[in-house]
């Protein structure tokens, strides 16, 4: 027996759950149901921001929202003029949800748990009498008139319109192949970076505000750098693995990165204050105490690594030694070799080619009452909040749209 509904949502992630609670809040008549391939829903919503879920950010302006997606950037302009992270905060809130700020701009439930939104939409799909439908993988989609048809491994389901809120989903998106959509190739982004480097692998735990470019490359990005057992995590680090998500991909993730741990200071300043230190500092010990915003451990380290003993002093440094150090201060070279992925927040840079998308209603360019919602298009974003955001823009302009 076919199953029918007005609107039938593909995806019980955050995307799929927000769109079909949009839906139905604008019109209360349409029979809507979310269909969800695994056991339980909202799992990535459930461990994102370590267990609180990191709903949005407190970026209010469109313009420099979409600075923080390396995909998507110009495309989502629009989409944030009608739904931006301030909305998010109100929809929230009507919802029972009360968000707070944290000095990073990020912004979690006050409750610190991603129960609370968790609850918050199983609560409004009930209310609202959307179904949600578990163990629903779908094995093959069909057009037919101008209705679309979905079978999954038990049952068949037939919609008017189509939302596909199917995150990185491969499956998925070889159907839309074969539906004449362009798949940008996925490669992971927000990831680490693995390196056995001596000078930081006494330092797991040592973080410092950084300025990290790579080699024969324009990625660079600033901001704290996290050494880790395995080699370098961090915003930093974080922000230029998602910049340089296909980039770092093509280099099969080996690469040179120069690291500055003075953060702003070129070498020229640092060789000028280390001159300064000489003279001020004559009788103390170099490897003793950082004169600069650096850890002492990470500081030693760096003194070693110049060719400067634990024991030298100040006043004993040569020339060769003070530009040494500087180089090494605000030029650090690091072999990088693989990678690895960040936390459980796995995001992939590519999916459905944007220039089939209009981005005023999120329809298919190709197939009309095909929506995409959230993370199946190929738009992502640096940690922070943001791919959150994209997932609620996106929902709300295929309600608007459907609705």
């Amino acid at each position: 027996m076919t199953m029918m509904y007005d609107c039938l949502i593909v995806g019980g992630g955050a995307a799929g759950f927000f769109t079909a609670i949009n839906i139905v809040e604008r019109n209360p008549k349409a029979k809507v149901a979310i269909l969800e391939r695994g056991a339980e829903v909202l799992g990535k919503v459930r461990i994102s921001g370590g267990g609180r879920c990191n709903v949005t950010h407190a970026c209010f302006e469109s313009n420099e929202l979409v600075k923080f997606y390396p995909r998507g950037e110009k495309e989502l302009r629009g989409p944030f003029h009608q739904f931006c992270s301030g909305d998010t905060i109100e929809w929230f809130e009507r919802h029972g949800v009360a968000l707070k700020i944290e000095d990073d701009g990020r912004m979690f439930p006050v409750s610190n748990s991603s129960q609370t939104i968790i609850d918050c939409f199983l609560k409004a799909t009930q209310q609202l009498g959307i179904k949600v439908l578990t163990g629903q993988s779908v094995q093959s989609i069909f057009k037919k008139d101008n209705y679309w048809k979905i079978d999954t491994q038990n049952q068949n389901y037939q919609a008017e319109k189509l939302i596909l809120a199917t995150g990185s989903n491969p499956k998925i998106w070889e159907m839309l192949q074969e539906f004449g959509h362009a798949i940008i190739p996925p490669v992971p982004s927000l990831f680490t970076f693995n390196t056995k480097d001596p000078r930081i692998k006494e330092l797991p735990g040592v973080s410092a505000k950084v300025t990290v470019r790579v080699k024969d490359t324009k990625l660079e990005a600033t901001g704290p750098l996290l050494i880790t057992h395995w080699g370098m995590s961090g915003p930093a680090i974080l922000k230029l693995s998602a910049w340089g998500a296909r980039i770092l991909h093509d280099k099969n993730y080996q690469f040179t990165l120069f690291v500055n741990w003075l953060h702003t200071i070129d070498t020229e300043e640092a060789i000028a204050q280390l001159k300064t230190l000489k003279q001020e500092q004559a009788k103390k010990t170099v490897a003793k105490k950082s004169p600069f915003e650096l850890t002492n451990r990470l500081w030693e380290s760096l003194v070693l690594a110049a060719g400067i003993t634990a024991e030298t002093k100040w006043a004993d440094l040569s020339k060769t030694q003070l530009q040494n150090l500087a180089q090494q201060l605000t030029n650090g070279v690091f072999q990088i070799n693989g990678k690895s992925t960040f936390k459980e927040e796995f995001v992939t840079a590519g999916g459905i080619d944007l220039k089939e998308i209009n981005f005023k209603t999120m329809e298919s360019k190709i197939h009309p009452n095909l929506y995409f919602a959230g993370e199946i298009v190929n738009i992502d974003a640096i940690t922070g909040g943001f791919n959150f955001q994209n997932a609620w823009t996106s929902g709300f302009i295929v309600a608007n749209a459907v609705g």
